[in-house]
């Protein structure tokens, strides 16, 4: 059985080596294999003995691996490709962005800087950290276990200061996606920060935008129709009040229906069509949500889809968590920031190949990996009832250690519970 389903993560692996050489791919499918076994720290010293514990290569040819003549764009567009293909085969492709920082040692890494640290920073204590800026998109996947979501990366920037902005670099990431899904509708969901790529529109072919209005927004009524008179016709109507304001003077608040990270919520809504003049003069849809129950402040969204529900909008924004989640499991349970490359490509190539072993784990898991084992039930979590990452990383790392340790069929020289709890150990050791 372990063989049968390390043979479909081989096969997942096996996608991205039309981007390499041949005996680069071979690199590349054990560096990956031993990302995931490796139960010491990511450095690629501590990846080695488990990607390569035969000695087929020197430990160098796997630190060169990361400043290859390979294209990163391709390595992504081939994931990419196929997570569409799986998940979304027809309809609207649902995206989310945002950036994070991969925290790093030494001055020499090529395009470290010193960036705002949201985890550690308050609200009167600003906190920096040296490390990566990155700009992640992932594609949304509506986990089968329950309605919450899951992010599985699909583009990745680097972004280094002073240099193209971040928006930018967003907005030149969904065109690339865009052309690798010609034909296809997308769906971006992005925090408040992104709602500037309203600016971008042209570099956004066939995509709507859902984001967060700031609070202080200038917005406007729709213009008014064409006089007919001589002149410019005008590009807005008259100014609205202040967005707190407007909420407040409403009466008529409909009550909706939502999913909020896979829990069911009632919320007040109402929605109308504005415009955000000094951002962008085509028309959106303002959706305002009330928490009935008045234990949250009123949110403002915008979506550029005018015939958007606003049940619709409020729950696709919900959504938006899960790439906090997938920045969270990368780091911790896949040891994105550990590498140790620095200069050149080095660490924007070994922080995108952290990114994408995420999204092939969830791929390899939700398709083969759950039929692998049962969910492990522990005395101190009885009551769960589905995977995390880290079940689904183990759950990966058990077959392959099956098929390492056990290749063949033949019966087994040790009784199956005794294998059964060497594996467990194996798996759970990192």
């Amino acid at each position: 059985m372990g063989t049968t389903y390390t043979s479909a993560w081989m096969e997942l692996l096996f996608i991205v080596s039309p981007v390499f050489t041949q005996p680069t791919a071979e690199v590349f499918i054990r560096l990956a294999t031993g990302w995931v076994l490796c139960s010491a720290r990511r450095t690629i010293t501590g990846i080695v003995p488990f990607a390569d514990p035969d000695g087929w290569r020197s430990h160098d040819r796997y630190h060169r691996f990361f400043h290859g003549a390979w294209s990163l764009a391709a390595f992504w567009r081939f994931l990419a490709v196929l997570l569409v293909e799986r998940f979304y085969p027809v309809g609207v492709v649902p995206l989310d962005l945002d950036d994070t920082v991969y925290r790093r040692q030494g001055r020499s890494v090529n395009g470290a800087s010193w960036w705002h640290d949201a985890l550690r920073s308050t609200a009167t204590k600003p906190v920096t950290c040296w490390g990566l800026n990155l700009v992640v998109l992932t594609l949304r996947v509506a986990s089968p276990w329950s309605g919450a979501c899951l992010a599985l990366p699909v583009n990745l920037r680097l972004h280094r200061k002073d240099q193209t902005k971040l928006p930018r670099l967003a907005a030149e990431m969904v065109e690339e996606l865009a052309g690798w899904l010609p034909r296809r509708e997308l769906l971006l969901c992005a925090d408040g920060f992104y709602a500037s790529l309203l600016r971008h529109r042209r570099h956004l072919p066939r995509t709507h935008l859902i984001s967060r209005l700031r609070s202080d927004a200038a917005i406007f009524e729709l213009p008014p129709p064409a006089s007919g008179k001589r002149g410019r016709p005008r590009k807005k109507g008259a100014r609205l009040p202040a967005l707190k304001d407007l909420a407040a003077s409403i009466t008529d608040w409909q009550s909706l229906d939502t999913q909020e990270q896979g829990r069911p919520r009632t919320r007040l809504a109402q929605a109308r069509r504005v415009v955000w003049h000094t951002v962008d003069p085509v028309p959106l849809l303002l959706v305002i949500s009330r928490d009935p129950q008045d234990h949250h402040e009123d949110s403002f969204f915008f979506s550029t889809d005018l015939s958007a529900r606003p049940a619709e909008v409020i729950s696709a924004y919900a959504g938006h968590w899960s790439i906090e989640e997938c920045f969270r499991n990368a780091k911790q349970h896949l040891g994105g920031q550990q590498p140790q490359a620095w200069k050149d490509s080095g660490p924007e190539r070994a922080a995108a190949v952290s990114f994408w072993l995420y999204a092939a784990v969830w791929a390899w898991y939700l398709r083969d990996g759950r039929q692998a084992q049962s969910l492990p039930k522990a005395p101190w979590y009885p009551a769960k009832d589905h995977p995390s990452f880290q079940d689904a990383l183990n759950s990966l790392r058990r077959c392959i250690w099956r098929s390492r340790i056990f290749p063949t069929n033949e019966p087994l020289p040790v009784p199956a519970e005794k294998v059964a709890a060497l594996i467990d150990a194996l798996a759970s050791a990192a």
